[in-house]
């Protein structure tokens, strides 16, 4: 670079920071390069994607009006990463090109076949530009099977996917909760794919763990206000296993961009593996305000969804394996016995495929008795509540669940109220801090009292332990 070019960009760079603030100088054009300046193009890099992105959707139109102020015969501004470490989409990405002046003049020149390849493939690309997490192509809505279990989950997700910028949003965030393997990530990826494909708004998917690496990292480069930004930009924010979102700040971080897209009329999508009352981890207010949406639980599979599933992966898996094929008796076997998840469904397909097509043999039941013996678990035990307990303490001490939640101290409903904290405690994996809050706001340590008070008593009354055990057993059937 020469100095009358590193003069003319350090006088462009003045007039940026001139144009839009001091802080926004700082936390996106900092650390962008001249790299050259060719004929009517400037050659400008950053270290990543991120900034790459933001600059060119916010700020292209404004840098090249500072370039011009000093190079009039510039029309077009050419922004890369200056890192080695590059996409692995193997469609190259297309130049930021501002040629409004000559659209003015009426002489801009037609797109070119390059430009228009950069377009189609814009799905792949622009969502990894954003920063967001891997997308499996498998997950989309034409592969995703539809059952009782999962229909109104489906119909919401749907519902996101198809709207348009502009239009209201019915309710938000949406937020889906179920076990693992039961579909929730197929169903979060789906409405990203879908909701890029229209090319009107942009959805971005990350997982909790994205969210809080791409937080600290900007935290850690001083580019915070650019990350908030870039996120408060989104149309759709897609935010998956959020149970694993950690940290103050982070959370912090969260919940205000949560407002600011809800506030903004953005549509925000949640997935989860238990319900927002159920959280312990993140603060009130981020509760309060997921619970403020739609809560969709997600249930375990059926049979005759289980069954649904295995037939789409045997389809999916003859694409590629024309001769792949699984009778009626062995996909019954299957959907009748592996009942944990749809992940263990998709692996026992695999498992036959592998074994039909290595070993040159077809599939048997003999064969997939034997090879999937190990998915075939015994069944799981019922996920209990609190607010099942609640409710059959109540019912059985003749009292209200209000009663158990109230500051009332008499007899009647103390010793109820102690049963009640007592079974939360040995039935359910709930904290003490989060039991004393699902009752009525009170301190762990009234818990903890009431755990051991009954602890001691059921050793030595009789018909207290027989009152317990009667509960414990309309809990568990």
């Amino acid at each position: 670079m020469t100095n009358s070019e590193q003069e003319r960009w350090s006088r462009v760079k003045g007039r940026l920071r001139s144009t839009v603030g001091e802080d926004v100088y700082t936390s996106w054009f900092a650390r962008m390069d001249l790299e050259a300046v060719q004929d009517e193009s400037v050659h400008l890099s950053v270290p990543t994607r991120f900034l790459k992105s933001w600059i060119q959707a916010h700020y292209a139109e404004r840098v090249l009006s500072c370039w011009q102020a000093e190079m009039p015969e510039v029309h077009r501004i050419d922004l890369s990463v200056r890192s080695a470490m590059r996409c692995a989409t193997p469609v190259k990405e297309a130049p930021v090109a501002v040629e409004a002046r000559r659209a003015e003049r009426g002489d801009a020149k037609p797109a070119n076949a390059e430009t228009r390849m950069a377009a189609a493939a814009s799905l792949a690309t622009s969502h990894d530009a954003l920063g967001g997490s891997p997308l499996d192509p498998r997950l989309t809505f034409a592969s995703f099977v539809v059952g009782r279990a999962n229909t109104l989950a489906h119909a919401a997700a749907r519902q996101v996917a198809d709207g348009r910028r502009g239009d209201p949003v019915m309710f938000n965030p949406l937020y889906i909760h179920a076990g693992v393997g039961l579909g929730k990530t197929h169903l979060l990826q789906a409405v990203t794919w879908a909701g890029n494909a229209g090319g009107e708004r942009k959805v971005l998917y990350l997982t909790a763990e994205k969210f809080m690496y791409g937080f600290v990292a900007a935290l850690k480069s001083q580019t915070a206000l650019a990350f908030k930004e870039a996120l408060r930009g989104i149309d759709v924010l897609v935010i998956d296993d959020l149970q694993f979102l950690q940290g103050k700040s982070t959370q912090a971080e969260f919940c205000h961009t949560l407002n600011a897209l809800i506030d903004a009329g953005r549509q925000v999508v949640i997935a989860a593996d238990r319900p927002p009352s159920d959280l312990e981890s993140l603060d009130d207010r981020v509760r309060s305000r997921l619970a403020g949406g739609l809560v969709v639980e997600m249930a375990t599979l059926g049979e005759d969804l289980r069954l649904g599933i295995l037939k789409s992966r045997v389809a999916a898996a003859r694409a590629h394996h024309a001769s792949f094929d699984v009778p009626e008796p062995v996909l019954d076997y299957l959907a009748r016995s592996i009942t944990h998840n749809g992940r263990d469904l998709e692996g026992a397909i695999n498992r036959l495929l592998a074994h039909s097509k290595l070993n040159n043999q077809p599939v048997t039941l003999d064969m997939a008795e034997r090879e999937v013996r190990d998915l075939v678990r015994p069944q799981e035990p019922k996920r209990i509540k609190i607010e099942d307990i609640q409710r059959v303490v109540a019912r059985q001490y003749n009292v209200s669940r209000s009663d158990l939640l109230s500051s009332r101290r008499t007899a009647n409903v103390v010793r109820p109220r102690q049963v009640a904290m007592y079974l939360a405690k040995t039935l359910t994996l709930r904290s003490l801090p989060e039991i004393g809050r699902r009752f009525g706001g009170r301190d762990h340590t009234t818990v903890l009292h009431a755990v051991r008070k009954i602890e001691g008593l059921v050793g030595k009354d009789t018909a207290l332990n027989e009152e317990v055990e009667s509960l414990k057993r309309q809990l568990q059937d």
